[in-house]
């Protein structure tokens, strides 16, 4: 490796110094860190507080000393001084507006350096009373709009306002003809009423913490002279300022208001821009929540009335408090090196930027460079060690950013990463061997084997960092290897065995296959290795390691012998296909072999599938070819949806190629969205994604709608149903419709296509009453044929007669007491407390014949049943969830002289030609399930009880309405309509 060479050490003349060392120290030490630093605190003035309290704590080793500056100058700690220390914190006693009042500042300081606090502000809070001067009346032409000045007095912080009328509490009511101005206090009235007559007092309120004081002033009465009936246009009185300042994440508020006959309406709008979200209006105020840049722009208030309008415009201009986008970190750097710390902030206005040293300013000089947020170091020296502070200002605040810089000068030491103590290589292989001691400033390194000196050549390379990389490797390399690092602090050594080993082979290396997807494969790969060493296999997919636990199960370890690292893939996928690579692996080298697999599948995805052509039952597809996934394509589906159902559904096409199709027998006026898929002999592949939407033509219906019913609602009215079996063609329906055994017909259009029903209401429309009833569709293309005529009837009335039988039952007469022919029976009834002999009688067939009466049964008492309520079940709601419509009422509760009511029955049926269902329901709800295309239904709800005769019920239909194309119409998506009949149906 070289020739044996001899040392000569010079000797250094080390100027003794204080080393700053960690590693030497028993405990570490670091310099102050803020944990908590003074906030700003209102002081309310005449508060029961005794004392302020400025808080400050900071982490440091050694702990900190703490001092506090005020508007800059420090402020001595005197034994009978009102200020005192309270570990870090700064209390105040007796606090003095006119002594105390400025800017607070916290020191922190140990050995290690200085950093001061943010700035905090100790402001008093006060609110003075208005002045005892009485004030002017106020005298107006009743109808014209007036205003009264608040004039608060001083105060501090900002007030809220309300205003009195002739006594306390009679505060008046914010309202769209009064308002008052929380920015002057000043109330102002639209247009005077007499009821405004009084004598009125400004009330101003202050809240600090939790004190809340309160004043108002001397009433000014206002009085109306005679009524002017007079319109006029609005004039805006109260107005915001003309640029309105704002700091980002704030709310702002702006105010208007106008006088006018009548009341102008108050609009809102930004005129360079969009309305955002965060606007919350309410006429006279504009509030915009978090405000942000994006709000900043000229907002405009308009007020409106019959007789005209005014307008007023002004800016907002958002301004923000510096935050920190970049800031310094700790740092410890070798004595002689060079350093550059920048730091960056953002705000409106740009802050100004900064450098504080110990709490210092700190200027370019000598070695130090200061340009902004920039601060160099050039040849650091251990004076340089200490606590920096970047500080970024504007006029809305200021941030500091600490760091401490610790300049280290250490002699070389290998204590912390020593040279591995016994260092493998593989035989023909390479080693690396690096030498990292800790030293400040770097040391110089070499390298020795035994006693000889390693210099670059073919086999050996010394890095610029001091480390070894031997190439090649033989038996002959085995041995000692000792690094020397020195440096003007010291110098130290540290030694490493290189032992060679057998070299890692592949001896089976995995084989590229070609397979179908969901068959099962596997890979092998074989290694040979040095047997003092532990051997591992990975794989890797296209590069990308594969991760057993997290493969679904598709990859597991063929076999758990040392030297064997098949791989099994289980139920392969397309996206199993690409390059395996398998890696035999020690701790000194590795060997890997690649293998390619291709997984057939069904195709791929077409692309860019686009419509053309449309016409009104056929449109022309084209799309671009898809991957074949390595099996050629064989022909391609075409899938559509529409409105109507979010199901794909395969279409009938003619005239295809191999990328285009023409699509037939399509709705016309529809609205559609179609797909492609392309199949080959491994299956069908995945969808495209879906085209543009289109709508083909309109044409004239070609289909009658069908399910034509009804029947139901309300006195003199006939409601017809129907369904649609044509959706798409027709824009309205025609309805005919005559009372049965008349000739001539009545005709009804329903102009929108999503109509399903048609109520005609007549006072000559009696009760139940037979309609004959045919309809058809039609469109600006024509009409459709018509339906079968169907009957339908007329709404049903309540019964005008209570029930006035009951019925009664008992045992026959037995053949054998028969005495004659037997030609029936009689019943007699009398009230409780009458005599038998003044009963009714009442016949029937079954014990009397031609000779007389039988002996009377022996009597039995009965108490006829009250009558059901009168009242239906009322205010139904319902709402849809998935296949479940939920269906709620009010309850029935019945009076005193009607039978109580035990439950529910509710008469489901899902069109005029299916069979009705019946649902029995304890409580006032009851959850229908409801078919996927479910587009209306019919259901009466009833109460029951222990009546024989019905209660009453109430009918409704429930319609889900599903946006349909029609043409000159207003499509409501997704509602719910409901119609509510009142009667008495048979349930």
């Amino acid at each position: 490796m070289g020739g044996a060479v001899g040392f000569v050490c010079t000797s250094l003349a080390v100027v003794t110094c204080v080393v700053w060392c960690q590693a030497q120290s028993s405990s570490r030490t670091y310099g102050p860190v803020f944990e908590e630093q003074p906030a700003h605190t209102l002081f309310p003035e005449g508060s029961a507080e005794e004392k302020v309290t400025l808080a400050c704590r900071a982490r440091a080793s050694p702990p900190a000393t703490y001092r506090w500056k005020m508007n800059g100058t420090e402020l001595k700690m005197e034994p009978d001084s009102r200020y005192r220390l309270v570990a870090g914190d700064l209390v105040i006693s007796n606090p003095v507006k006119a002594k105390d009042a400025g800017s607070y500042q916290c020191v922190a300081s140990n050995s290690r350096g200085t950093v001061v606090s943010r700035e905090a502000s100790l402001r008093f809070g006060f609110l003075q009373e208005f002045s005892a001067e009485e004030r002017d009346p106020v005298k107006i032409t009743e109808g014209w709009g007036v205003m009264f000045a608040c004039s608060p007095p001083p105060h501090y912080p900002g007030l809220s306002y309300r205003w009195l009328l002739n006594e306390f509490p009679n505060f008046i009511p914010a309202d769209g003809r009064r308002f008052v101005s929380q920015t002057t206090g000043n109330l102002y009235i639209a247009k005077t009423e007499a009821s405004d007559l009084g004598n009125y007092s400004c009330f101003a309120t202050s809240h600090i913490d939790f004190i809340t004081k309160s004043v108002f002033s001397k009433f000014s009465r206002l009085s109306l002279a005679a009524e002017d009936a007079r319109q006029y246009a609005p004039s805006i009185k109260a107005r915001f300022p003309a640029d309105t300042y704002a700091l980002a994440g704030q709310m702002v508020t702006l105010e208007c208001f106008a006088f006018g006959n009548p009341v102008p309406r108050i609009k809102w709008r930004k005129l360079d821009g969009s309305q955002a979200s965060k606007w919350i209006s309410s006429e006279p105020l504009l509030q915009i929540q978090d405000v942000g840049f994006e709000d900043e722009g000229t907002y405009e208030c308009e007020a409106e009335n019959i007789k005209g309008r005014d307008t007023y415009q002004g800016r907002i201009i958002i301004q923000a408090q510096p935050e920190w986008l970049k800031v310094i970190t700790d740092t410890e750097a070798d004595i002689g090196s060079d350093l550059r710390w920048s730091c960056a902030a953002a705000g409106k206005p740009r802050p100004a930027v900064r450098w504080l040293r110990d709490g210092q300013p700190l200027t370019s000089q000598n070695r130090i460079e200061v340009s902004g947020g920039e601060l160099r170091f050039s040849k650091l020296v251990l004076e340089d060690s200490g606590m920096y502070q970047c500080v970024a200002e504007n006029k809305h605040g200021t941030v500091y950013a600490s760091a401490e810089l610790t300049v280290q000068a250490l002699a070389p030491d290998f204590r912390l990463n020593p040279v591995k103590r016994l260092i493998p290589a593989a035989r023909s292989g390479k080693v690396i061997i690096p030498c990292q001691p800790r030293a400040a400033p770097k040391a110089t390194v070499l390298w020795t084997k035994g006693t000889e000196l390693l210099i670059n050549s073919s086999r050996v390379t010394i890095t610029t960092d001091g480390t070894l990389i031997l190439q090649n490797i033989s038996k002959s390399d085995e041995g000692k290897y000792t690094c020397f690092a020195e440096n003007f602090m010291g110098k130290a050594n540290s030694t490493g065995i290189l032992s060679v080993r057998d070299a890692t082979k592949i001896t089976l290396a995995p084989s590229s296959a070609d397979i179908n997807v969901g068959e099962n494969l596997t890979l092998q790969c074989h290694a040979s290795h040095d047997p003092t060493m532990d051997l591992t296999f990975t794989w890797s997919l296209d590069d990308f390691p594969i991760d057993f636990d997290k493969s679904e199960g598709h990859y597991r370890r063929a076999s758990v012998k040392e030297a064997v690292g098949d791989l099994t893939i289980l139920n392969t996928q397309l996206k199993h296909s690409g390059r395996y690579t398998c890696t035999a692996q020690t701790v000194v080298d590795s060997a890997s072999e690649s293998a390619t697999l291709t997984v057939r599948g069904p195709p791929g995805p077409p692309g860019g599938v686009v419509v053309r052509d449309i016409g009104d039952t056929s449109v022309q597809l084209s799309w671009s070819r898809g991957f074949d996934n390595h099996s050629p394509i064989a022909r391609y589906l075409v899938e559509a949806r529409t409105l109507l159902s979010n199901k794909w559904k395969q279409m009938r096409t003619s005239k295809a190629t191999p990328e285009t199709a023409q699509v037939v027998n399509l709705i016309p006026w529809m609205d559609y969205e179609f797909r492609v898929l392309a199949s080959n002999i491994l299956g069908v592949g995945e969808p495209s994604l879906p085209s543009s939407k289109i709508r083909t033509k309109e044409a004239a219906p070609t289909v009658a709608p069908s399910g034509l019913g009804g029947g139901g609602g309300a006195p003199n009215e006939l409601i017809i149903n129907w369904t649609v079996s044509q959706t798409g063609t027709a824009s309205a329906t025609s309805c005919q419709f005559r009372k049965k055994g008349t000739q001539g017909w009545l005709t009804a259009r329903v102009p929108h296509a999503e109509s399903l029903h048609y109520v005609y209401r007549n006072e000559s429309i009696g009760p139940y009453t037979p309609f004959e009833v045919k309809i058809k569709a039609y469109n600006r293309k024509g009409e459709g044929p018509e339906s079968l005529t169907a009957v339908v009837y007329s709404a049903e009335e309540e019964p005008k007669v209570a029930p006035s039988r009951m019925d009664v039952s008992w045992e026959p007469v037995e053949q054998g007491d028969m005495t004659g022919v037997l030609l029936g029976y009689e019943i007699r009834y009398w009230k409780d407390g009458d005599k038998e002999e003044a009963a009714d009688r009442v016949r029937t067939a079954g014990a009397y014949n031609r000779a007389g009466t039988g002996p009377p049964s022996p009597s039995t008492n009965v108490t006829t049943t009250k009558p059901p309520p009168r009242r239906p079940p009322g205010n139904i709601s319902w709402t849809f969830s998935g296949s479940t419509v939920s269906i709620k009422w009010d309850p029935v509760v019945a009076h005193t002289d009607e039978s109580a009511v035990t439950g529910y029955k509710m008469l489901y049926r899902q069109d005029s030609h299916s069979a009705p269902t019946l649902y029995l329901a304890s409580k006032s709800r009851i959850d229908i399930p409801v078919p996927e295309d479910f587009t209306h239904a019919f259901v009466q709800i009833r109460v029951t009880g222990p009546w024989r005769r019905r209660g009453p019920r109430t009918s409704m239909m429930v319609e889900d309405s599903v946006t349909r194309p029609v043409p000159h119409a207003v499509i409501v998506a997704n509602s719910l309509v409901m119609l509510a009949l009142i009667g008495y149906l048979e349930l």
